[in-house]
């Protein structure tokens, strides 16, 4: 269950707070100044802290300092009723994750929370290198799994570079644990008691993307009704992953570039220069080396990005760590969905090794764990996984690139959207895309956003942006 602290002298606030965060999975524990407050941070070890700025006594800005002292992965927003003083300023310097300006935008506030719960949780959560000889221990740890040769060289590798301040560059398909290994050089480095974001560059659009890494100025554009403290503030001092950096723009290339080098960017909107320190470590699935070619990656960032390249194998080219990863998975599977141990068949474990897992260690996951909920005794049989590998196998061999399908659509007649082609055509489907995506999760916008691989808070404003009307998709859904 997670646990949030609110903060603030006025009862009333605290209540609010705690009547809207009211739900299955958290509880809310409030006090009414500072002091008390630091207390129960060392208490009661809270996933996240709501706090107000202004109070008697001891204010937010020396019990946010004191705090990160006590717990500096614990995410702290602060609240203020003015979003760009110099307290809120401050409050950024000193490690505060972001900011809930009043009066309060409730759909706001809770994405902002599910976001930074989620950033507290990768920064808290151990990855640990492992061979399980017997099932993984009951705790919250994650583990990169593998006995191969290829695995021990990971491991080799990780240990070596995670000390040290060089940029690390993660090559490796899709779902072959790419965030893990980038989690797992950050708990080890010298700045593991600071922050460690991640953000998936293939999951926003240019503009988008620049704003979150760098932030934006009250009227910087449509829509930017306040200041926004973009990844970079937020990590100084810490971590930065970006995911998928390939899909990275070159204008934003451009601007990443000069934060590597000189360690300095504006915000959007902004002419202050700020000074950051953060250390980089990037991913991708795509061939650099052939983007650069084709003119669509800087070779400059390139060269700084890959102080140490990190080659991730996929499941296919070592399969003799197939036991132990289903061995982990069903365990880890079978506590969590509090399911009675379970074990794969002879017959079963002969499949996966058939297979060749183009969706990798996560795909393998996935597949276990639904097992565990389809089977009927604690033997996971043959019959249970085969139709899973069958449609998977088909799937891989019949879908079309989504790129094909638009080039169809829009080659007929390219002149009636009088240059506006690209803007009509990405919004036209982002638009689907997020409807399809909150129907499938039933206008849940957490899990929609976790779906589409976006942030909660992002998800948020497209919803505002094309009036998405949530409870009608929901309507239709039931019907349909």
């Amino acid at each position: 269950m997670q646990k949030i602290l609110v903060v603030d002298d006025e009862e009333s606030v605290r209540y609010s707070f705690s009547k809207f965060l009211r739900r299955a999975d958290c509880q809310v524990i409030g006090a009414q100044d500072g002091a008390t407050a630091l207390g129960k941070v060392e208490s009661e070890k809270p996933d996240l802290v709501i706090m107000d700025i202004q109070m008697p006594g001891m204010n937010g800005l020396e019990a946010l300092e004191r705090m990160k002292t006590i717990a500096p992965k614990t995410p702290v927003l602060m609240i203020t009723a003015h979003g760009t003083s110099d307290r809120v300023i401050a409050a950024m310097k000193l490690g505060a994750y972001d900011y809930i300006e009043k009066p309060f935008d409730i759909p706001r506030i809770k994405a902002l929370i599910d976001e930074a719960l989620e950033a507290g949780r990768l920064m808290r959560t151990e990855v640990r290198l492992e061979t399980p000889a017997a099932a993984p221990a009951a705790d919250a740890a994650d583990r990169i799994i593998g006995r191969s040769a290829v695995m021990q060289e990971i491991y080799k590798l990780i240990g070596r570079v995670a000390a040290s301040e060089v940029s690390v560059l993660i090559l490796g398909e899709s779902g072959t644990g790419k965030e893990l290994v980038a989690r797992a050089i950050y708990q080890h480095s010298q700045r593991h008691e600071k922050p460690f974001l991640a953000v998936n560059c293939a999951a926003l659009p240019e503009t988008l993307l620049e704003s979150e890494l760098f932030g934006y100025e009250k009227g910087a554009f449509t829509g930017a009704g306040k200041r926004k403290i973009g990844k970079f503030e937020q990590a100084d001092g810490g971590t930065i992953f970006l995911d998928e950096i390939g899909d990275m723009s070159f204008a934003t290339q451009a601007k990443l570039l000069r934060v590597l080098q000189e360690g300095t960017f504006e915000r959007l909107g902004g002419e202050e220069t700020l000074k950051v320190d953060i250390r980089l470590i990037a991913a991708t699935n795509q061939n650099l080396e052939k983007a650069i070619a084709e003119k669509r990656f800087r070779e400059d960032l390139y060269y700084r990005l890959k102080g140490l390249v990190l080659n991730l194998p996929p499941l296919r080219q070592r399969k003799e760590d197939l036991p132990d990863l289903a061995q982990y998975f069903i365990s880890k599977h079978c506590a969590q969905l509090k399911h009675e141990p379970v074990t794969l068949a002879p017959e079963t474990l002969q499949q996966l090794h058939e297979y060749d897992w183009p969706g990798n260690v996560r795909e393998l996951e996935h597949l276990l764990k639904r097992a565990i909920l389809l089977v009927k005794s604690n033997v996971i049989t043959p019959d249970i996984v085969a139709e899973d590998l069958h449609s998977e196998a088909k799937r891989a061999g019949e879908l079309q690139p989504p790129g094909d399908r638009l080039a169809q659509f829009v080659s007929g007649d390219l002149e009636r959207y009088h240059g506006k082609l690209y803007e009509t055509v990405m919004t036209a489907l982002e638009k689907e895309v997020i409807v399809a995506a909150l129907k499938k999760a039933g206008g849940n916008q957490v899990k929609a956003a976790q779906l589409l691989g976006i942030s909660r808070v992002m998800l948020h404003d497209r919803i505002e942006k094309y009036g998405i009307k949530t409870e009608i998709i929901v309507q239709n859904a039931e019907v349909s």
